[in-house]
Protein backbone atom coordinates (compact mmCIF):
# COMPACT_ATOMS: atom_id res chain seq x y z
CA UNK A 1 0.00 0.00 0.00
CA UNK A 2 1.19 3.51 -0.44
CA UNK A 3 2.65 5.50 2.08
CA UNK A 4 0.78 8.69 2.83
CA UNK A 5 3.52 11.22 3.35
CA UNK A 6 1.37 13.89 3.04
CA UNK A 7 -0.01 13.11 6.48
CA UNK A 8 2.87 13.94 8.36
CA UNK A 9 5.00 16.36 5.81
CA UNK A 10 2.47 18.83 4.70
CA UNK A 11 4.59 21.01 3.32
CA UNK A 12 7.00 18.17 1.52
CA UNK A 13 6.09 19.80 -2.26
CA UNK A 14 8.49 16.75 -4.09
CA UNK A 15 9.53 13.71 -3.59
CA UNK A 16 11.28 10.66 -5.55
CA UNK A 17 9.79 7.54 -5.57
CA UNK A 18 8.74 4.33 -7.76
CA UNK A 19 5.83 3.50 -9.77
CA UNK A 20 4.29 0.53 -7.86
CA UNK A 21 1.19 -0.39 -10.07
CA UNK A 22 -0.48 1.14 -13.28
CA UNK A 23 -4.27 0.65 -13.67
CA UNK A 24 -5.58 1.40 -16.86
CA UNK A 25 -4.31 3.98 -19.33
CA UNK A 26 -4.37 6.53 -16.87
CA UNK A 27 -3.71 5.65 -13.48
CA UNK A 28 -0.52 5.63 -11.52
CA UNK A 29 0.48 3.70 -7.85
CA UNK A 30 3.46 5.34 -6.44
CA UNK A 31 5.36 3.31 -3.68
CA UNK A 32 4.78 6.35 -1.68
CA UNK A 33 3.12 10.05 -2.16
CA UNK A 34 2.93 13.21 -1.05
CA UNK A 35 -0.53 14.10 -3.43
CA UNK A 36 -3.51 14.48 -1.44
CA UNK A 37 -6.34 12.21 -2.47
CA UNK A 38 -10.02 13.69 -2.40
CA UNK A 39 -12.20 13.22 0.36
CA UNK A 40 -13.15 14.96 3.97
CA UNK A 41 -14.01 17.95 2.05
CA UNK A 42 -10.45 18.52 0.77
CA UNK A 43 -10.22 17.94 -2.49
CA UNK A 44 -6.92 16.07 -4.33
CA UNK A 45 -3.72 17.30 -5.19
CA UNK A 46 -2.83 18.52 -8.41
CA UNK A 47 1.05 18.64 -10.09
CA UNK A 48 3.70 16.90 -12.40
CA UNK A 49 5.26 13.31 -12.23
CA UNK A 50 8.53 13.49 -14.39
CA UNK A 51 11.43 10.96 -15.14
CA UNK A 52 14.17 10.94 -18.00
CA UNK A 53 12.78 13.83 -19.77
CA UNK A 54 9.36 13.11 -19.72
CA UNK A 55 6.65 14.47 -17.91
CA UNK A 56 3.04 13.69 -16.93
CA UNK A 57 0.44 15.97 -15.34
CA UNK A 58 -1.04 14.64 -12.43
CA UNK A 59 -4.92 15.63 -12.89
CA UNK A 60 -6.70 13.93 -9.80
CA UNK A 61 -5.84 11.55 -7.10
CA UNK A 62 -8.05 9.29 -5.82
CA UNK A 63 -7.78 7.07 -2.54
CA UNK A 64 -9.06 3.29 -3.29
CA UNK A 65 -7.62 0.22 -1.87
CA UNK A 66 -4.76 2.06 -2.75
CA UNK A 67 -3.68 5.97 -4.01
CA UNK A 68 -4.23 6.30 -7.64
CA UNK A 69 -2.90 9.16 -9.35
CA UNK A 70 -4.69 10.05 -12.64
CA UNK A 71 -2.46 11.60 -15.44
CA UNK A 72 -2.71 13.02 -18.60
CA UNK A 73 -0.66 11.16 -21.24
CA UNK A 74 0.92 7.32 -21.82
CA UNK A 75 1.52 6.45 -17.93
CA UNK A 76 5.35 5.51 -16.81
CA UNK A 77 6.24 1.80 -16.55
CA UNK A 78 6.15 -0.10 -13.44
CA UNK A 79 9.77 0.19 -11.49
CA UNK A 80 10.28 3.81 -13.07
CA UNK A 81 11.57 6.30 -10.76
CA UNK A 82 10.16 9.42 -10.58
CA UNK A 83 10.10 13.01 -8.89
CA UNK A 84 6.60 14.03 -7.93
CA UNK A 85 6.11 17.53 -7.78
CA UNK A 86 2.83 19.27 -6.11
CA UNK A 87 1.09 22.76 -7.04
CA UNK A 88 2.25 24.72 -4.02
CA UNK A 89 -0.57 27.32 -4.59
CA UNK A 90 -3.06 24.90 -4.85
CA UNK A 91 -2.18 22.82 -1.44
CA UNK A 92 -1.28 26.23 0.69
CA UNK A 93 -4.70 27.51 -0.21
CA UNK A 94 -6.55 24.08 0.94
CA UNK A 95 -4.43 23.67 3.91
CA UNK A 96 -5.38 26.96 5.10
CA UNK A 97 -9.12 26.91 4.15
CA UNK A 98 -9.29 23.26 6.09
CA UNK A 99 -7.19 25.28 9.28
CA UNK A 100 -10.04 27.84 9.60
CA UNK A 101 -12.70 25.13 9.17
CA UNK A 102 -11.68 23.67 12.06
CA UNK A 103 -11.87 27.42 14.06
CA UNK A 104 -15.24 27.77 12.41
CA UNK A 105 -16.47 24.06 13.77
CA UNK A 106 -14.82 25.35 17.46
CA UNK A 107 -16.68 28.33 17.57
CA UNK A 108 -20.12 26.98 16.36
CA UNK A 109 -19.41 24.01 18.79
CA UNK A 110 -18.37 26.40 21.77
CA UNK A 111 -20.65 29.31 21.11
CA UNK A 112 -23.30 28.37 19.44
CA UNK A 113 -23.98 24.35 20.47
CA UNK A 114 -24.08 23.90 16.29
CA UNK A 115 -22.28 20.20 15.51
CA UNK A 116 -20.71 20.55 12.28
CA UNK A 117 -22.39 18.39 9.74
CA UNK A 118 -20.30 18.32 6.34
CA UNK A 119 -18.06 20.76 4.83
CA UNK A 120 -16.26 21.34 1.31
CA UNK A 121 -13.19 23.66 0.64
CA UNK A 122 -12.00 24.67 -2.57
CA UNK A 123 -8.46 27.28 -3.24
CA UNK A 124 -10.50 30.62 -3.05
CA UNK A 125 -13.94 29.70 -0.87
CA UNK A 126 -15.39 26.70 1.58
CA UNK A 127 -18.74 26.18 3.21
CA UNK A 128 -19.38 24.45 6.25
CA UNK A 129 -22.83 22.94 7.40
CA UNK A 130 -24.01 22.33 10.59
CA UNK A 131 -27.08 21.65 12.65
CA UNK A 132 -28.61 25.10 13.55
CA UNK A 133 -31.96 26.30 13.03
CA UNK A 134 -31.21 30.08 11.67
CA UNK A 135 -28.06 32.94 11.90
CA UNK A 136 -28.65 36.08 11.56
CA UNK A 137 -26.62 38.86 10.45
CA UNK A 138 -25.35 39.75 14.07
CA UNK A 139 -24.59 35.85 14.29
CA UNK A 140 -22.45 35.97 11.68
CA UNK A 141 -20.55 39.08 12.20
CA UNK A 142 -19.93 37.53 15.58
CA UNK A 143 -18.29 34.35 13.61
CA UNK A 144 -16.22 36.53 11.86
CA UNK A 145 -14.97 38.12 14.45
CA UNK A 146 -14.09 35.39 16.38
CA UNK A 147 -12.18 33.56 13.43
CA UNK A 148 -9.86 36.83 12.72
CA UNK A 149 -9.38 37.03 16.77
CA UNK A 150 -7.83 33.39 16.41
CA UNK A 151 -6.11 33.87 13.55
CA UNK A 152 -4.00 36.94 14.97
CA UNK A 153 -3.78 34.79 18.59
CA UNK A 154 -1.50 32.73 16.36
CA UNK A 155 -2.39 29.29 17.95
CA UNK A 156 -0.11 26.42 17.05
CA UNK A 157 -1.42 23.53 15.00
CA UNK A 158 -0.81 19.97 15.77
CA UNK A 159 -1.16 16.42 14.24
CA UNK A 160 -0.09 13.27 15.68
CA UNK A 161 -1.93 9.56 15.99
CA UNK A 162 -3.30 7.51 18.63
CA UNK A 163 -4.84 4.27 19.52
CA UNK A 164 -9.01 4.80 18.78
CA UNK A 165 -9.21 3.14 22.47
CA UNK A 166 -7.08 5.65 23.81
CA UNK A 167 -8.38 8.15 21.73
CA UNK A 168 -12.31 7.44 22.92
CA UNK A 169 -11.22 7.61 26.64
CA UNK A 170 -9.39 10.48 26.69
CA UNK A 171 -10.91 13.09 24.15
CA UNK A 172 -13.84 15.26 24.31
CA UNK A 173 -16.26 12.90 22.18
CA UNK A 174 -18.34 16.12 20.65
CA UNK A 175 -15.17 17.89 19.39
CA UNK A 176 -13.47 14.18 17.69
CA UNK A 177 -16.89 13.28 16.23
CA UNK A 178 -15.07 9.83 16.33
CA UNK A 179 -18.50 7.90 16.21
CA UNK A 180 -18.22 8.83 12.96
CA UNK A 181 -15.84 6.63 11.37
CA UNK A 182 -15.90 3.01 10.72
CA UNK A 183 -14.85 0.25 13.44
CA UNK A 184 -12.07 -0.85 11.53
CA UNK A 185 -10.24 2.29 11.91
CA UNK A 186 -7.98 1.25 15.41
CA UNK A 187 -5.73 4.25 14.59
CA UNK A 188 -7.04 7.78 14.55
CA UNK A 189 -5.22 10.98 13.29
CA UNK A 190 -6.09 13.83 15.78
CA UNK A 191 -5.39 17.59 14.22
CA UNK A 192 -5.33 19.89 17.61
CA UNK A 193 -4.96 23.67 17.65
CA UNK A 194 -3.78 25.72 20.49
CA UNK A 195 -2.53 24.91 24.10
CA UNK A 196 -1.92 21.26 24.66
CA UNK A 197 -3.84 21.28 28.37
CA UNK A 198 -6.84 22.92 26.84
CA UNK A 199 -7.02 23.25 23.04
CA UNK A 200 -8.92 25.15 21.10
CA UNK A 201 -9.97 22.43 18.88
CA UNK A 202 -9.41 18.59 18.94
CA UNK A 203 -11.05 16.78 16.18
CA UNK A 204 -10.04 13.51 14.03
CA UNK A 205 -8.80 14.59 10.75
CA UNK A 206 -7.09 12.77 7.60
CA UNK A 207 -6.44 16.46 6.01
CA UNK A 208 -3.43 18.94 5.35
CA UNK A 209 -2.75 21.70 7.31
CA UNK A 210 -1.05 24.69 8.33
CA UNK A 211 1.31 24.99 11.51
CA UNK A 212 -0.31 28.32 13.19
CA UNK A 213 -3.89 29.97 12.83
CA UNK A 214 -1.37 32.91 11.67
CA UNK A 215 -1.13 31.52 7.98
CA UNK A 216 -4.73 31.33 7.57
CA UNK A 217 -5.08 35.17 7.34
CA UNK A 218 -8.09 37.36 7.19
CA UNK A 219 -11.14 35.58 7.17
CA UNK A 220 -14.49 37.35 5.34
CA UNK A 221 -17.78 35.26 6.29
CA UNK A 222 -19.39 35.40 2.99
CA UNK A 223 -23.16 34.50 4.16
CA UNK A 224 -25.65 31.82 5.26
CA UNK A 225 -28.64 29.38 3.37
CA UNK A 226 -31.09 27.18 4.91
CA UNK A 227 -30.15 23.65 4.25
CA UNK A 228 -32.73 21.83 5.05
CA UNK A 229 -34.84 21.48 8.88
CA UNK A 230 -32.28 23.12 11.51
CA UNK A 231 -29.25 22.65 9.69
CA UNK A 232 -27.56 25.97 8.11
CA UNK A 233 -24.52 26.72 5.84
CA UNK A 234 -21.70 29.29 6.37
CA UNK A 235 -19.83 30.52 3.74
CA UNK A 236 -16.38 32.01 4.25
CA UNK A 237 -13.50 33.35 1.80
CA UNK A 238 -9.71 33.86 2.83
CA UNK A 239 -7.79 37.40 2.22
Amino acid sequence: MSEARYLDETTLFTFETTVEAVRGDDRVVLNETCFYPTGGGQPHDTGTLRAKGEEWRVVDVKKRDRIEHIVEGTVPEVGTTVTGTIDEDRRRAHMRYHTAQHLLSSILLTEFDAETTGNQLYHDHAHLDCAYERFDDEDLQTIEDRMNELVADDLPVRWYTLDRDEAEATLDPERTRLHLLPDSIREVRIVEIGDTETPLDQTACAGTHVESTGEIGTVAVTGRTTQGSEHERIGFELE
